[in-house]
Order: structure tokens, then C-alpha cells, then sequence
């Protein structure tokens, strides 16, 4: 298993002195999936975040970028207080330790106020035009269901056919491509990146920075369909029916929801099974009956019949769940 190092950079003090915290105490935050390591720091009765996000594995400028336009538009993502592009050192806004997930399930008479908030904010965020980043077509789409035959199918020893798959997102996700304008797809915005900020009724933004041009309900799909918590069906039916009612989207959206909802959540096994084959993180793979539910969930929707069947041919019931125990 991985060890993951939370010692802070070398080069961290020096810069922050050069951003006005010199002195200041580093502290270990949080690591997360990708080889991005965040720090709080103290100094002078402040307190900030450093991301280190080093070259090249990792460029914080599409963080940058995209938090400066959600800022612009009166959103809530950290505002920069310094950086250093060359060694992948950020000092951003420190939002606090309240996240909607921990505080939805320590008072869970707060959940459906959360979560409306959550919804309220995709609402806003789509009235604007999409952000200059990428568009998330159906190259993307296609190239991220792809991680669940690359991983998860040789972990549990299946030897599927990869054409065939590629095949039936193709027939799934054509109907998407003319049916909405693009809007700016945060891509994870879930119960883990949203922050309750003390003292406002706004909600923090966080881990932006793969931001791409796409479909509405992708978000949509991140957030009510969380591969880090379990969200009930009739919670997630109440906040896609707010969401139509005020968009006054219609039969269309609820196909791309459940299209890119499977789409989604293929991906998403594939990934926690390569984060933990590759990456020594066993933790993810335990994620995954979770995100099983979702998607038997979505290829239930008559718009995923070809990927339904897909799955019917090629992955057995019982080697759906966690990879590290379904071959056990």
C-alpha cells in the first residue's frame, strides 16, 4: 500500500514569505486522487490553504483560470492570494471544515436544505455561457467509459468485448449531442467539494479545475448520484424535479441524466479500480458496490438498453462490487 507523503515542499516557506506569510505553521490538510497535496497555514491570527500541485504531473492553472471566472460571476471559489506556476504552489482562501456530507449526515434534518441549495447553485451556474475551457463531447465520453474495461474488467479477470462496449455508448450517448446548449461542467461537484461557509448562505466551490463544456445534468449526476455518499433515490428524484421545474427542461433531460449518470459511473469504477491497482490506494476499491447501485440504477432507463445489454453479456452479477473482493 502507498504511504502518502504530507510532508510539506521544501520550497513551501519561502514561499510564503515572499506572499506576506512568512513564519507561518504548515499543517497537513488533505491528499486527494491525484498527486495534488493540500496544507493549511497559520500565521498572525490567519489561517490560509497551500495547494501544492507539482510539475508535471500536475498544472494549477486551469484551477486558476476557472476560479477567477467563477469569482467574476459572483460565485464562491477561493479567492488567490499567491502563486508560483513553475513549482505548483498555490495560497488560496481557506473555506473551513464544513463540508455538505459531514454535515448532512450529522444533522440530517439539514439534508434537504443542502441539497436544494446545491441544485439552486446548478441553476445559476448554468444561466451563464459556458466557461472557454474544452467542450466534453462525445470523444471524452467515450475515452472515460473506456476506463472501466482498461481496469475494473482484467482486475475481476473478465475478458469482455471492448467493441461491442464502445459500440453501445456510441448508440447511448448520440441523442445527447444537439440536446442542450454547453454550460460549464465542474465535473466534481459532489458532497466532498461543496463547503459550507461560516457565516453565508453561499456555498463553496472546490476541485474545478477539469472543468470542460457540456451537458447541464452531468453535475447534476455528480452530485445526486455520489460515488462518496449514498444518496437516497427519493432525494435524488426531488432535486432533479426542482432542477426541471425551474429550467423547465423536459423529457430530454431526464434521458441525458440517466445516459451520462451510466456514463458517468462506468467511469468512475474504472478509475477507483486503477487507483487502487496502479496507485496503492485500496480504499477506492471499496467505493465501487456504491457506484454499482448507481449505474444498475441508470441501465435500468430505456435509453441505455444497448449498454444495458452490453453488461449482460459480459459482466456477470456476481463480479459486480468491490474488485478486490468479488474475485476472493
Amino acid at each position: 500500500m502507498a504511504v502518502f507523503d504530507m510532508n510539506p515542499p521544501p520550497s513551501a516557506p519561502d514561499f510564503l514569505a515572499a506572499n506576506g506569510w512568512g513564519g507561518a505553521e504548515i499543517v497537513p490538510l488533505a491528499g486527494d486522487a491525484s498527486f495534488r497535496r493540500y496544507f493549511r497555514v497559520f500565521a498572525e491570527g490567519r489561517q490560509a490553504v497551500l495547494m501544492d500541485a507539482p510539475p508535471p504531473h500536475e498544472d494549477p492553472r486551469p484551477f486558476l483560470d476557472i476560479a477567477r471566472w467563477l469569482t467574476d460571476r459572483g460565485f464562491a471559489a477561493p479567492r488567490i492570494y499567491g502563486e508560483d506556476l513553475g513549482q505548483g504552489l498555490v495560497l488560496l482562501e481557506d473555506f473551513g471544515d464544513a463540508r455538505l456530507k459531514e454535515t448532512a449526515e450529522a444533522a440530517p434534518e439539514s439534508e434537504l436544505r443542502l441539497y436544494t441549495s446545491a441544485i439552486d447553485l446548478l441553476v445559476e451556474l448554468h444561466k451563464h455561457e459556458a466557461a472557454p475551457v474544452d467542450p466534453y463531447d462525445r470523444a471524452v465520453y467515450q475515452r472515460e467509459a473506456a476506463l472501466f474495461t482498461e481496469w475494473y474488467c482484467p482486475a475481476v479477470g473478465l475478458d469482455v468485448d471492448v467493441e461491442g462496449y464502445a459500440a453501445a455508448w456510441d448508440a447511448a450517448l448520440a441523442p445527447l449531442q444537439a440536446s442542450h446548449a454547453p454550460v460549464t461542467v465542474l465535473r466534481d461537484y459532489h458532497a466532498e467539494n461543496i463547503m459550507l461557509i461560516e457565516g453565508s448562505e453561499t456555498l463553496g466551490l472546490l476541485d474545478f479545475q477539469d472543468a470542460l463544456a457540456g451537458h447541464p445534468a452531468y453535475d447534476l449526476v455528480s452530485l445526486l448520484q455520489d460515488a462518496r455518499r449514498d444518496v437516497d433515490s427519493a432525494l435524488e428524484t426531488a432535486m432533479l424535479d426542482r432542477y426541471k421545474r425551474i429550467t423547465g427542461a423536459g423529457d430530454a433531460f431526464d434521458v441525458a441524466y440517466h445516459v451520462l449518470g451510466g456514463q458517468r459511473n462506468a467511469k468512475i469504477i474504472g478509475i477507483f479500480t486503477r487507483l487502487w491497482k496502479r496507485d496503492g490506494k485500496p480504499r477506492y476499491a471499496g467505493l465501487c458496490p456504491l457506484v454499482w447501485t448507481y449505474l444498475e440504477r441508470d441501465l435500468a432507463h430505456p435509453a441505455l438498453r444497448p449498454v444495458a445489454d452490453w453488461f449482460a453479456a459480459n459482466v456477470p452479477a456476481e463480479l459486480r462490487g468491490d474488485p478486490m473482493v468479488v474475485t476472493e
